[in-house]
């Protein structure tokens, strides 16, 4: 139970999980969504919730509530309600009153009618539009669901209650606010005045299962030649960025590469939202924080990332590279801090170099462009492309290298490519990875270095084979 927060009125609380009409929505989406979320509930329901939260906030100790672990509040909860439904002689079925008793403790204990969502492990995003609208994304397609909130009140308790656990704010103050929940799953919520139709909130979650290369050659996402070349880079220590829109699998991506990083390494992460999942034991994990209340004690990206360099970093991981700190990474990737990695948003690898020159300048560095090119090309190795297509897949589509620079232009080099070849009867995309045919690439040597070259060229080797075989 969160302490030092007003509770919940007593004239009744959201409900948690109210179905759309079958009608409301796409039939394919429909047809995903599990009936636990398009259950309807009628509105008496909702009356009888109303009546029974405001006995329970009567009859209830939330000062002794609060010294209780979760288990042991929920199993109070429940017997206090119990007896309410007992004494105001309520008929309900067995399944409605467990849902709620589920319900009532989903908003006393936890985050309301975001729990059951919360607890499904296929459900990728949250977006929450005002009290009445919540929308999730399961298998890359976006679903409109019936759940809804009480009123805006509620939604903004909530989102209160979210950021509150990392120390952070959001009200008509500070009306916008990054957070996370305990799982690391990335939360922004954005209030009134600037969301005009109520609270914004937006969860992007993370899977309980963290997955792998491998799990994403299954899924079509790479080959097992190019997962191979993305674990030697991984290895290898090679600079890289990771590249894509959003939505795109970045961060998935980038924690898949730290999967291969040695164990002894001393590894440390910046990010605005602590996201990042690394299973090394040797790892800092650091985090941005906004102004207070007066402007003052903020702690920038780039606080962080120069705050790294007297850290005795081996590696830094940057989680979403977007303003001034870009030059500190580049001088970072290039003093010694090899194997340092960052993602970006950008359309494919070209454009990812381009915005990395923008940011540069933008943070006012006097530097020529000619400079601040040749820093790039000195510290970055690879950039690897995520992308999500229109059908919801998302694939890796460019593994491309940094060669160097020809006069004032970035000469960059292409090791694997995805190419679409169209759509099935379904709508589905069809198309296939392929290696360009670079035997040699420009980290041959670090992967020698660190006695990959045998898997590189087996891996290289392997991609040829493969291409010659779809020509065939």
């Amino acid at each position: 139970m969160e302490t030092g927060r007003t509770p919940f009125p007593s004239d009744g609380l959201g409900a948690p999980l109210v179905s759309a009409p079958p009608s409301a929505r796409p039939p394919a989406p429909a047809a995903n969504v599990p009936s636990s979320v398009d259950t309807r509930r009628s509105e008496s329901y909702y009356e009888t919730k109303g009546t029974i939260f405001g006995a329970l906030i009567e009859a209830i100790d939330l000062a002794q509530l609060a010294r209780l672990d979760v288990d042991s509040a929920r199993e109070e909860i429940r017997d206090i309600v119990n007896e309410i439904i007992a004494i105001k002689s309520i008929v309900m079925s067995i399944s409605e009153q467990e849902d709620l008793l589920d319900d009532i403790c989903n908003d006393v204990l936890g985050f309301g009618p975001l729990e059951p969502l919360l607890a499904r492990d296929d459900i990728a995003d949250i977006m929450v539009n005002g009290s009445g609208t919540v929308y999730i994304e399961v298998r890359g397609k976006i679903q409109k669901t019936g759940i809804r909130f009480r009123d805006n009140q509620q939604l903004l308790n909530i989102c209160q209650r979210i950021v509150s656990q990392i120390g952070r704010r959001v009200d008509e103050a500070s009306p916008i606010c990054d957070a996370r929940l305990p799982d690391g799953s990335r939360v922004n919520t954005i209030v009134p005045p600037l969301a005009i139709d109520g609270p914004a909130l937006t969860i992007r979650k993370f899977k309980k299962d963290k997955l792998t290369l491998d799990q994403l050659v299954r899924f079509g996402s790479v080959t097992p030649q190019g997962a191979e070349i993305l674990r030697i880079i991984g290895r290898s220590r090679v600079n890289t960025l990771v590249s894509g829109g959003t939505g795109s699998g970045k961060t998935t991506l980038l924690n898949c590469l730290t999967q291969f990083i040695d164990h002894d390494e001393r590894i440390i992460t910046c990010e605005d939202a602590a996201e990042l999942q690394l299973q090394q034991p040797h790892v800092v994990r650091l985090e941005t924080r906004p102004p207070n209340l007066e402007g003052e004690g903020q702690v920038t990206m780039r606080d962080l990332v120069r705050n790294c360099l007297r850290m005795r970093p081996e590696r830094i991981i940057v989680g979403e590279v977007r303003g001034p700190e870009a030059f500190d990474l580049l001088q970072a990737m290039n003093t010694g801090h090899d194997g340092s990695m960052g993602t970006l948003h950008a359309n494919n690898p070209r454009e990812a170099l381009s915005r990395l020159e923008s940011m540069i300048t933008m943070g006012g560095f006097s530097l020529p462009s000619r400079t601040i090119r040749e820093m790039i090309c000195a510290s970055v190795d690879v950039v690897i492309q995520a992308a999500r297509l229109r059908d919801g897949s998302r694939k890796i589509t460019h593994v491309t290298e940094v060669m160097g620079m020809e006069g004032d232009v970035i000469v960059t080099q292409d090791i694997f490519l995805y190419d679409m070849e169209g759509e099935d009867a379904k709508g589905n995309i069809i198309g296939r990875h392929r290696s360009t045919g670079i035997g040699h690439p420009r980290f041959w040597d670090r992967a020698r270095y660190y006695g990959e070259e045998k898997r590189l060229a087996a891996a290289l080797d392997a991609a040829e084979v493969g291409n010659d075989a779809m020509r065939a």
